[in-house]
């Protein structure tokens, strides 16, 4: 059985991925941070639906945690799927908070830094001698990074976003000896716990932000979730270095 680990996986988009990537029988290794309830209904969901599954703590931006990270991987590897490695990453853990430029505060562009840049970065170092040759990762952007989603107040976080666009073209160009494939997603507007719940607190942005998208509404986690599951597979064996836009057509 072929074995996929997806980072941020609690909630949102990443648990999308995770049951989407099972639904196609793949084993899942699955992270969470702070939300470990939110993983082990990940893991029943997708063992509900024959699937299987394990789920392991991470916080993405303590890199000084991954060599630690990559013993308990390489144990859950052996113990649940007898395999010594994996085959597809999907590097999506992360957060996403507002701040106008004159008001980002030096504490949390780091914060931005090492959990969405630095983070992916040597994580996918620390991990890759477990990967296997043929492999794929897919890397969660977003299109705060693009012209199509910039919009006030995202400077910081769409800045680490264009640096995660970058990271993953040279990956792609890196990795491609082996027969791995690097791609990126960039999500828009989804409905996900982002921002501490941020459309549950406030349902007013939902109707403007659906009239600027051309399919006219926001997006769902499962959205995106079929999308990485998709470039993962076989179906995009010929697809590395791209970023796709996963977002309705926002500002279309």
């Amino acid at each position: 059985m072929k074995v996929a680990i997806v980072t941020g996986a609690s909630s949102g988009i990443g648990q999308s991925a995770a049951v989407q990537i099972a639904k196609r029988g793949v084993g899942v290794l699955l992270t969470y941070n702070r939300n470990e309830q939110g993983a082990l209904d990940t893991v029943k969901e997708i063992e509900n639906a024959g699937g299987s599954a394990f789920t392991l703590p991470l916080e993405v931006g303590r890199s000084e945690t991954f060599g630690g990270f990559k013993l308990a991987v390489a144990a859950a590897l052996k113990d649940v799927w007898d395999r010594d490695s994996f085959d597809f990453l999907v590097n999506n853990a992360g957060f996403g908070q507002m701040a106008m430029f004159e008001d980002t505060t030096e504490e949390l562009f780091d914060q931005f830094f090492r959990v969405l840049l630095k983070g992916p970065f040597f994580l996918t170092q620390t991990l890759l001698p477990l990967l296997a040759d043929g492999g794929a990762i897919v890397n969660t952007s977003s299109n705060a990074a693009l012209m199509s989603g910039l919009e006030p107040g995202y400077s910081a976080y769409g800045s680490m976003k264009a640096g995660l666009n970058g990271l993953t073209r040279y990956m792609a160009k890196e990795f491609s000896p082996r027969g791995i494939r690097v791609n990126a997603v960039s999500p828009g507007s989804t409905r996900t716990r982002i921002g501490d719940d941020a459309f549950d607190r406030f349902p007013e942005v939902i109707a403007p932000l659906a009239a600027k998208t051309a399919l006219g509404r926001l997006g769902e986690p499962d959205d995106i979730g079929m999308v990485i599951a998709a470039l993962l597979s076989d179906d995009c064996r010929w697809i590395t270095a791209e970023n796709i836009e996963v977002s309705g057509g926002l500002n279309l």
